[in-house]
């Protein structure tokens, strides 16, 4: 069983490929989250696993969440996640760790798959330029066997990119990060905005809806993954000021 978040598609690319390569059965947690559904049962010698982007050298706190409030009467013989990051991961694979030991779940592999940027809602940050984004997903499409495999083989350990100075990334800039940037409350459209309703569609969270006027709203309940965003055909749907001149991310997987 893997479980996995996705906002522009990375993640869900990934996951698809686990799904498909392993036989095993994919649920979207805000799918599950919207059904209520925490309550699962393993089967001997079963798999659980998880795939999300990295935010900000961390799990998405949805994810967390999610995971506090598992219930699982037979803990899975094999926990695993595999996560995608734009540069690198900090120390996700501890804050992942601490969930699940919260849980009473056994943590057994974790792995990193760089893929091309989205993240473009602080200064300095922006999509990759498409030669690069190309080069990430061919590097990811290779690496993905592996992972795979080692999966399959339940062999333990970590494999990805913690970057330089995780520990400062991770547990002190992350919450600042949260607090400040992490709101839908910053969300506007210009007068470029058509109306068509692509970003209320692809909102992962369905925390977007068409006012009278036809513009997007945002209702309080946003990860900031960006997929709104990356989805406007007219790049309407800015960040206060942080977004304006940036690029938008195109699927390369």
């Amino acid at each position: 069983m893997i479980f996995y978040f996705s906002g522009c598609g990375n993640s869900k690319f990934v996951a698809l490929e686990l799904a498909h390569r392993l036989n095993e059965k994919l649920i979207f947690i805000p799918d599950a989250v919207k059904k209520n559904e925490f309550e699962y049962h393993f089967s001997d010698n079963e798999m659980l696993g998880f795939v999300f982007p990295v935010y900000c050298w961390a799990p998405p706190q949805l994810v967390l969440d999610f995971i506090s409030k598992l219930v699982i009467e037979r803990k899975p013989s094999y926990t695993y996640f595999v996560t995608t990051y734009g540069d690198n991961a900090g120390y996700t694979d501890r804050v992942f760790e601490k969930a699940l030991a919260e849980k009473g779940i056994d943590f057994s592999a974790g792995f990193g798959v760089q893929m091309p940027e989205t993240y473009v809602n602080m200064a300095g940050m922006d999509v990759d330029k498409p030669e690069i984004a190309i080069q990430k997903v061919e590097k990811a499409k290779q690496k993905l066997p592996y992972i795979m495999d080692s999966i399959a083989e339940r062999r333990h350990g970590i494999s990805l990119e913690i970057g330089k100075h995780p520990f400062i990334k991770t547990y002190i800039v992350k919450p600042i990060f949260y607090k400040a940037l992490v709101t839908d409350k910053k969300w506007w459209t210009t007068e470029d905005c058509v109306g068509c309703g692509s970003c209320a569609s692809v909102c992962p969270l369905e925390n977007i809806s068409l006012n009278s006027q036809k513009k997007p709203q945002w209702n309080g309940n946003c990860t900031t993954c960006e997929a709104c965003y990356h989805i406007c055909p007219k790049n309407a749907i800015q960040f206060a000021d942080a977004t304006k001149g940036k690029g938008q991310f195109s699927r390369y997987c």
